[in-house]
């Protein structure tokens, strides 16, 4: 018997395209299906390599996480996630020819979403590595006042700490001053963010600002070792030495390997030792410690000019480079002695004033000879480098002379 199939064929119009469109819907369901199980297949391979990148970054191989972020963006082309940490992999790699494309896809998201503080602040560590301040500025701004979905605060003030160093190791200290009276108006009462920020006031030269937080610091941790020296050097800069010492010398008795805080504890005590106007010391001691200051101000005064090696003022030397001049030499003019000689004069004058210093009715004569000792020590720094030992306090002391019992 031969099977009829045209039978079983619709003979009306109607029919034909009903079954027409079953057949449709039933293709397209299955069309969608295999794609739905597709697109689910390639997520689950991007969520694999993703969280494998993640791990490759955690352990330094940023290359390779690079590679697995970027397959994962592959298989899930619309995911932000992905998107955010493969720019930020691409930034970490080090190498500057990929700074750019890091930046591509961190100005996608941005775009989208512009007051995330999370990707402003994944562009803002772009443009610092690109040495860009205007950019930096800008994204770093952008996150410390753009929205966090978690720890907004730690997250803000992360922000704008690092600013501060950027601004400073690029030497932008005037930018960096009003934000680090920011950051210190914000801080919690945390120790470790209060020597954060002394750290900070210190490296931009703001020493009494720098004190004043490395105090803060030792409100809440009385033993803490680093704001002991911190303080110290702080002190120690503002000319304030007999407060360098006490701190100095406390950071020493708590580690005795510190060499760079016992080394400015050494030069504090010298010159609170040679200082002649320090309280509660005896006329006798005073004027013991002015006359020494006399003495060693004579030697360096040698010393400097052994050191420079000049030739008096009427060396034939001097005289050729005048005949040289184009001006007319005047007659009977000799040339004016220069500073060091001038000084030399000045000391040598003052040797008879010396012995007058027993006598308490000489009430000027102390700070004259002082004045001179400190002229001294200024001038041949300037002009043979600066001294050491009781040369070095004493041109210390000459710069800040009223704070140095302080």
């Amino acid at each position: 018997m031969r099977f009829q199939f045209s039978r079983f064929v619709p003979r009306s119009a109607p029919a034909v395209l009903i079954v027409l469109l079953v057949a449709a819907a039933a293709a397209f369901a299955a069309v969608s299906h295999l794609v739905t199980r597709f697109n689910l297949n390639q997520q689950a391979r991007a969520r694999k390599l993703y969280a494998q990148g993640l791990a490759e970054q955690n352990a330094g191989d940023l290359n390779a996480a690079v590679d697995d972020f970027r397959a994962a963006l592959t298989g899930d082309p619309s995911n932000s996630q992905y998107q955010l940490a493969l720019g930020r992999a691409l930034r970490d790699t080090g190498d500057p020819r990929r700074l750019e494309e890091a930046k591509s896809y961190l100005q996608d998201l941005w775009q989208r979403t512009p007051e995330d503080g999370t990707i402003n602040l994944a562009l803002a560590r772009v443009a610092a590595r690109q040495g860009s301040i205007d950019d930096a500025f800008r994204y770093y701004h952008n996150a410390m006042y753009g929205v966090w979905h978690s720890d907004a605060e730690a997250n803000r003030r992360k922000a704008r700490l690092e600013l501060i160093e950027f601004l400073l190791q690029k030497n932008h200290r005037v930018e960096a001053q009003p934000e680090l009276m920011a950051l210190a108006a914000g801080l919690p009462p945390d120790a470790s963010l209060h020597l954060q920020a002394a750290g900070l006031f210190e490296q931009d030269q703001d020493y009494g600002d720098a004190f004043s937080q490395y105090e803060q610091v030792l409100q809440r941790d009385r033993g803490n070792a680093q704001a002991m020296a911190g303080a110290g050097r702080a002190a120690f800069h503002l000319g304030k030495y007999r407060t360098a010492e006490k701190y100095l010398r406390l950071a020493v008795n708590a580690h005795p390997e510190d060499s760079s805080s016992r080394t400015l504890l050494e030069s504090a005590s010298l010159i609170l030792e040679t200082d002649p106007f320090v309280r509660r010391i005896s006329d006798a001691e005073r004027n013991r410690r002015i006359k020494d200051a006399w003495v060693k101000a004579g030697e360096r005064l040698r010393v400097c000019t052994q050191a420079k090696g000049e030739l008096p003022p009427s060396s034939p030397a001097q005289n050729s480079s005048a005949k040289r001049s184009s001006a007319p030499p005047v007659a009977n003019s000799p040339p004016a002695p220069d500073a060091i000689t001038a000084l030399q004069e000045e000391w040598e004058a003052m040797k008879a004033e010396i012995p007058r210093l027993r006598s308490s009715g000489e009430t000027d004569l102390p700070d004259a000879i002082m004045d001179l000792v400190f002229k001294i020590e200024q001038e041949t720094a300037a002009q043979c480098g600066d001294p050491q030992g009781r040369d070095l306090a004493l041109l210390l002391t000459s710069r800040n002379r009223d704070a140095a019992d302080q």
